[in-house]
């Protein structure tokens, strides 16, 4: 089966509302091929804690998601949703995707033909990104 990497990110809204704004980029990148969707759920979780699965087909939090294409595949199950939600804020709600880097697949499969394995994938954080540019940025405007 020729794949790309796949990666599950969970998004958590602290407010417990998902941005509407979020739908449409998420929409772009499938549109244009960049991803491919494996699977979507969205989660609440109220001010005691309690965890609720929100399917996308149902109406209201998930409403502005239902334009998104993907092959749904269910992959994310309830136990899944306990542990990832585990480290959500009580009163927020989250989206959990599961998508195939399809703008990667050649280079997947050519590793993987090579048998090269991944021996690490780290994702950085934006706020970290941001804070050792600044601080380069900072640095070079000291030294001149």
């Amino acid at each position: 089966m020729n794949l790309g990497p796949v990666e599950l990110i969970v998004i958590e809204f602290p407010d417990g509302k998902l941005d509407k704004r979020v739908a449409p980029a998420l929409k772009e990148i499938v549109d244009n091929g960049t991803i491919r969707i494996i699977d979507l759920l969205f989660v609440k979780k109220d001010s005691q804690g309690k965890t609720t699965v929100v399917e996308l087909e149902d109406s209201g939090i998930a409403d502005s998601f239902k334009d998104v294409d993907g092959d749904v595949f269910d992959l994310v199950n309830a136990d899944d949703v306990e542990i990832l939600a585990a480290d959500l804020d009580n009163g927020s709600a989250a989206a959990l995707i599961v998508w195939e880097n399809t703008w990667a697949t050649k280079f997947a499969e050519a590793v993987r033909a090579s048998k090269g394995r991944v021996a690490a994938n780290l994702r950085i954080p934006h706020s970290a990104v941001e804070a050792a540019m600044q601080a380069v940025q900072a640095s070079k405007v000291a030294s001149e």
